[in-house]
């Protein structure tokens, strides 16, 4: 998985990236009950998380607690039985961010609804530059070629599609098809959001994903050209390996859980790793998280992007998301105190 609200991020370029350089990390074990509002999480729902991706730990310590969290009757007393908590910071301080999933609405076939297509990728492309954008929507360089996977009915959404790399399409009959990132025409990434600020019509603070979608369509020909300023395109193909009614694929190749998952830093944070989260701003949160995904925005040793969910509502919620707070990971005994410092233990 991409990131799909970083990527939003993009669209607007606005990212939030990590320091270019930062001090070295400084690891504090801490005591549970340092930890804000650790006695009142559902640890069984982040317990069923956790066992979603250990079993692809490669550390032994780390293996060895993914079985014993197999049969687990008190998921609270098994995190605080084999686990301490350690505060890992590098001098910069935390910010969480949120992402989600998009669902675009689509057919199987083309109609005057739903004629704007999303394309697998092309048989001779090979890491050559391909075409643009403007070429493959006003020349149709690719008509009539079988490469659709969906037609969708709002070119505005296949456009963040394309930003975020990854989603899901859902039929009128119900049905749903995951599709996921295949291969690009190699065409560098142009912000449409910088051009709207460099146009005079928004300043920076104000761009967002958002109001983008909305300039485009209200002014439907300007928007569409505005778009095909972005001459990279994106190809896809349909992620069959998961049921479309779970999560999408995180870093770790598994499905990722609402509320549950988060991407990290893996520089300072192992992937798989239960992360304790206490953020603040308008939407404070207190649970235990499971890293379970990476992003090139997220980088730093207190830094997270939480992950909402599918679809507009989870979108709209990820989105309001960009707060302070702490973040402290739940290490195996011997790793943790490996990082204390001598004689604090």
């Amino acid at each position: 998985m991409t990131g799909f609200g970083r990527a939003l991020l993009l669209v607007a370029g606005l990212a939030v990236t990590g320091p270019a350089s930062a001090a070295e990390p400084s690891y504090t074990v801490l005591d549970f009950d340092e930890l804000k509002g650790w006695e009142n999480d559902n640890h069984a729902a982040a317990l069923e998380v956790f066992k979603e991706t250990c079993p692809d730990m490669r550390d032994p310590d780390w293996l060895s607690l993914c079985a014993l969290a197999t049969n687990q009757k008190n998921p609270r007393t098994f995190f605080e039985l084999f686990f301490r908590p350690v505060l890992i910071e590098n001098g910069e301080p935390a910010l969480f961010t949120g992402y989600f999933e998009p669902e675009l609405r689509g057919s199987r076939v083309k109609t005057d609804k739903y004629r704007y297509p999303i394309y697998r990728k092309p048989p001779e492309l090979n890491g050559q530059l391909f075409y643009t954008r403007r070429e493959i929507e006003e020349d149709g360089i690719l008509d009539n070629r079988g490469l659709e996977l969906a037609w969708i009915d709002d070119p505005v959404e296949v456009f963040f599609l394309h930003v975020q790399g990854s989603g899901r399409v859902r039929f009128e009959d119900g049905s749903l098809m995951r599709v996921g990132y295949a291969a690009k025409n190699g065409h560098n990434y142009q912000s449409v959001g910088q051009i709207l600020v460099r146009r005079g019509i928004y300043n920076a603070h104000q761009v967002s994903a958002q109001v983008i979608a909305n300039w485009v369509r209200r002014h439907p020909t300007e928007g569409a050209d505005l778009l095909r300023r972005n001459p990279s395109y994106v190809f896809f193909r349909e992620v069959s390996q998961v049921p479309p009614s779970r999560g999408p694929l995180g870093a770790m190749n598994r499905s990722i859980t609402t509320l549950r998952s988060i991407a990290v830093d893996p520089e300072y944070v192992p992937l798989g790793a239960p992360v304790w989260i206490e953020k603040g701003g308008e939407m404070p949160m207190r649970r235990l998280m499971i890293a379970q995904d990476t992003g090139s925005a997220i980088k730093g040793a207190q830094r997270a992007d939480i992950f909402f969910g599918t679809g507009d509502d989870a979108g709209r919620e990820a989105g309001k998301v960009r707060d302070p707070g702490r973040m402290v990971v739940l290490m195996p005994i011997q790793h943790a105190y490996a990082f204390a410092p001598e004689g604090s233990i």
